[in-house]
């Protein structure tokens, strides 16, 4: 009796343990993040989480462990509500605030980084796993932009180059057709702000894409 009742215990234990790593795997209220230029999570989340390639990643890693990046469409923020700039810290921006996320606010100047042209049209594209009504907005670092300092509000252009509501969606990434601003040449960031709408919710999500404007 005893003999049975240990193997229904481990047995229970087995799947509690093998539900939880799955949820874990598998964020349940993640919805997206900049793929095309890669946001920072992204890019670390390809690497892979438990063993990333890239130094700055490494260091994400390092400093917020490996699991909040398989959650790299959910840097979010619940009740947002169209005020970003109110709840989040400087310093912050990439994280959205949040501990878990801590790691990608690390000022470095080797965050891998995509090539792109200065100025023209060009077609961002947003990799989601949950489609919701809402507004993008685009923000590039002004002139002068150091990526070895902390991120500030103030390191931002005061008003994006893109904002677009309900883009088009294409396979399974939004596709932001902007125009790039111009005057801007070697390492900057596009900060990206999903803000999605009342009734459906306040939520709004967020990422930092490192660049190379050439």
């Amino acid at each position: 009796m005893r003999i049975a009742r240990s193997a229904v215990k481990v047995a229970a234990m087995t799947f509690t343990l093998c539900a939880a790593t799955a949820f874990t795997a598998v964020p349940a209220f993640a919805h997206g993040s900049m793929g095309k230029p890669v946001s920072r999570i992204y890019q670390c989340f390809q690497e892979g989480p438990e063993e990333p390639q890239s130094a700055a990643c490494k260091a994400a890693v390092a400093v917020g462990d490996s699991w909040p990046l398989y959650d790299w469409d959910e840097v979010n923020i619940g009740d947002a509500d169209g005020h970003s700039r109110d709840i989040i810290p400087d310093g912050k921006l990439c994280s959205a605030g949040r501990d878990k996320y801590k790691g990608l606010d690390l000022p470095r100047a080797d965050w891998p980084a995509t090539t792109m042209p200065s100025s023209g049209a060009y077609t961002f594209q947003y990799q989601l796993t949950a489609a919701h009504e809402g507004t993008f907005e685009l923000y590039v670092t002004k002139s002068g932009y150091d990526p070895t300092k902390p991120l500030k509000w103030s390191d931002l252009e005061d008003t994006p180059f893109y904002k677009q509501d309900n883009p088009p969606i294409v396979g399974r990434n939004y596709q932001l057709k902007a125009t790039l601003p111009g005057g801007h040449t070697g390492r900057h960031l596009i900060y990206s702000i999903w803000q999605r709408h009342w009734p459906d919710s306040a939520e709004a999500f967020y990422s930092c894409s490192d660049v190379l404007f050439r």
